[in-house]
């Protein structure tokens, strides 16, 4: 996920609109595909009974995950405006911007990003003890419901 939001980064720190506008351009597709796999996801999540044991990865290589957890990032275009804006508040999302200052703010994305991600699987890893069966059936659909509300609203920001 870093390496996403430092790829988003990239792309709004040097000013490469070619890419903004092709991701800006497939907006439409990507939030209906984006919704309707959020609902899908979440009705799952919040039906699904809690898993007892973790889950097994066997046969996926670290690529394989580090690939897919990149590319279902990636479908975010709302990332790269979020960038393009704090870049341009700024000034490093012009062409005229300084290069070195643009690349020392994508490090610090990459950097705030895995230091996040750090942090918050670690501070799962230290959690999961705490949870039993019966709170993680109320994680699922607490979880579940958020998840359909966000599936929702890409669906009804079609509408606008």
């Amino acid at each position: 996920m870093a390496s996403a939001d430092a790829t988003y980064a990239i792309i709004a720190a040097f000013g490469l609109t070619f890419f903004s506008n092709l991701l800006l351009g497939a907006q439409t597709g990507i939030r209906l595909v984006g919704g309707l796999f959020l609902l899908y996801l979440g009705i799952r999540t919040f039906l699904a009974r809690p898993a007892t044991e973790a889950a097994s990865t066997a046969g996926v290589s670290l690529a394989g995950a580090y690939g897919s957890a990149l590319a279902l990032t990636l479908t975010n275009p709302q990332t790269i405006l979020m960038f393009a804006g704090i870049f341009a508040g700024v000034g490093l999302a012009t062409a005229n911007g300084d290069a070195g200052a643009a690349a020392l703010l994508v490090a610090g994305v990459f950097t705030g990003s895995t230091l996040w991600w750090l942090i918050l699987s670690t501070g799962v890893s230290l959690l999961r003890g705490r949870f039993t069966p019966g709170v993680m059936v109320w994680v699922n659909r607490v979880a579940g419901g958020v998840i359909i509300g966000f599936g929702l609203l890409a669906l009804l920001s079609l509408v606008r």
